[in-house]
């Protein structure tokens, strides 16, 4: 009997461990498609929900390393206009816990940027906290 009911524990346990990685990998899907789809309709309101306040966004340019704040960046780069000539992937997701990273192919007709996202579960919510990327001119 008591292996019986251990079995059943174990089930159980196992079952609500995998619903709740369920739930998490859905909710990162939403996060990083803000992103995605608030980048390709240019709607800033949309791409902002997919970020902390406080991200931050790494990357090397013209200039070399820059780092900037995600949030100030795309707001002050975006401007609303016709949809982007662009499709969207996401490549992989992985989660450990409240901690969780996303690759993002963004393709453009000439380049593909390859974004590198980490999110933290805050406060219940997932939220993009830093993004670094390439740009791959195709």
């Amino acid at each position: 009997m008591n292996k019986l009911l251990a079995t059943l524990l174990l089930v159980i346990g196992l079952t609500t461990y995998t619903q709740a990685q369920d739930s998490d990998y859905d909710e990162v899907v939403k996060t990083v498609n803000y992103y995605l789809n608030g980048g390709t309709k240019n709607d800033f309101q949309t791409l902002k929900k997919a970020f902390h306040e406080t991200a931050i966004m790494k990357f090397i340019g013209n200039d070399g390393y820059t780092e900037i704040n995600a949030l100030e960046f795309f707001e002050k780069g975006m401007k609303p206009g016709p949809k982007q000539n662009r499709t969207t992937r996401i490549s992989n997701i992985s989660i450990a816990g409240n901690a969780a990273n996303a690759r993002l192919e963004i393709e453009y007709p000439d380049f593909t940027f390859i974004d590198f996202m980490n999110l933290l579960k805050v406060d219940g919510e997932w939220k993009i906290v830093s993004k670094i990327f390439y740009r791959k001119v195709d």
